[in-house]
């Protein structure tokens, strides 16, 4: 954190305190209020911490206003049309580009630990059938500390290191096996000549009785689905999985918690929420009657897959998803799917009506994404576990960083108390 010579100055019943202001990088100014408490004795009051700069970090930038996503600095539209997701993965962990050897190395290492430890099977089988593929994940996720003794150690950086392997290695074995599961079938091995998504495709869809061939431009769409979730800045998951390290928890545990978070249908069921809003429409000719309800403010209806809580323009990584999402419709065709019919005349409606416009309510990540892996064949209880794999990258970056920091304290937020005060204890015969 770098010094600066402004203050912001605060007065209480008279009393004045100089607050420390820090100019970062990108972003606005940050009043330092560590020492509030102890010098004034009131604590900020920031209901879900939208105000609040919890941590130094050089990870991720985001300006809604703009409508700009930096990785290290890389605008992710360049990423996710020029680089791959692997790639991305050595620039988030890292900080810089490979070199093609860093690279090779990399990538070599990431490939020879996607299988998972034989006994981590039998934890698929002690869930129900019909058990949603996130509750495995967490479950599953949790497990691996059980079984990697020499990767919790966070203390030890090469244990960090390997435990940071493992992870983006095995989670999409894990993910595609929580799919196998979910739907009856045998679990398919990883497979050392695909590519990271190639395999996962393969993992997923693949059968013992017959030959399955990854298509190039399945692959390459899924992914930039990977390569466009691999990292947000400090949003509830990101958040959640700092929280958890912050207390010296193991890095599967704090996995775990990061994708326990983003189960919620606020954070990573978006693209979910959208799709199951386009199977409510129906059929394109629907269209028009429900564009006029989310017009409606008296009417709870809202389009699921417009507009962004962050973004207040465009969101950068929907005009590189909406490039895979039109090469995936023109290659397989909608004429036989409504769901996928509806959402390509929907898309085209909002954007054309002036109403959507004025709002800044454009397509955003989730639409495209969701129409994608609809069109691939997945259910949607497999967008959430999709995009649980394609973060995981981020949330160890983040992590590492954490344990990296001199600054760090375990996480504890403060209250607001409205409760009452003390009270005498009543025995139960006089209340």
């Amino acid at each position: 954190m770098s010094d600066t010579s402004k203050t912001a100055t605060l007065t209480i019943d008279g009393e004045t305190y100089d607050l420390p202001i820090y100019s970062p990088t990108a972003g606005p100014d940050v009043i330092d209020i560590r020492k509030l408490y102890g010098s004034a004795g009131v604590f900020t009051y920031d209901p879900g911490f939208t105000s609040t700069a919890a941590c130094d970090s050089t990870i991720t930038f985001i300006d809604g206003g703009k409508g700009e996503l930096l990785h290290r600095g890389y605008p992710i539209d360049q990423l996710a049309s020029k680089s791959h997701y692997l790639e991305v993965c050595y620039l988030l962990l890292y900080g810089e580009l490979p070199s093609a050897k860093e690279l090779e190395h990399f990538e070599t290492t990431i490939t020879n630990h996607t299988m998972i430890h034989e006994q981590m099977h039998n934890f698929f089988r002690g869930f129900r059938r019909d058990a949603h593929p996130m509750a495995t994940m967490v479950g599953v996720v949790g497990a691996m500390s059980a079984f990697y003794h020499d990767s919790t150690d966070i203390s030890d950086e090469r244990q960090r290191e390997i435990a940071s392997h493992r992870l983006i290695a095995k989670m999409p074995t894990i993910a595609a096996m929580a799919y196998k599961y979910s739907i009856g079938q045998p679990f398919v091995y990883p497979r050392n000549d695909l590519d990271y998504a190639a395999n996962f495709l393969h993992m997923c869809f693949a059968v013992p009785a017959e030959e399955y061939v990854v298509n190039p431009i399945m692959a390459r769409a899924m992914d930039r689905i990977f390569t466009l979730h691999a990292d947000h800045e400090q949003n509830a998951s990101t958040s959640t999985v700092r929280l958890a390290s912050s207390s010296g928890a193991n890095p599967f545990a704090c996995i775990a918690a990061g994708i326990a978070c983003l189960w919620g249908p606020a954070h990573g069921g978006a693209n979910q929420a959208c799709l199951e809003m386009l199977k409510e429409i129906g059929t394109p000719d629907r269209i028009p009657e429900y564009i006029a309800r989310a017009k409606d403010k008296d009417d709870p209806f809202r389009l699921m897959g417009f507009g962004h809580r962050v973004y207040k323009n465009f969101d950068p990584r929907a005009t590189v998803m909406k490039q895979s999402a039109d090469e995936i419709l023109d290659m397989l065709g909608v004429e036989d799917n409504p769901v996928l019919a509806t959402a390509k005349e929907l898309e085209r409606a909002a954007l054309a009506d002036p109403y959507f416009a004025e709002k800044k309510l454009f397509p955003n990540v989730d639409f495209y994404s969701g129409i994608i892996l609809e069109a691939m064949g997945f259910p949607t209880s497999m967008f959430t576990p999709i995009f649980a794999l394609s973060r995981t990258v981020g949330w160890i970056s983040q992590w590492k960083e954490q344990l990296a920091d001199p600054q760090m304290k375990i996480g504890r937020p403060r209250q607001l108390y409205q409760g009452p005060t003390e009270r005498d204890y009543v025995d139960i015969e006089k209340r």
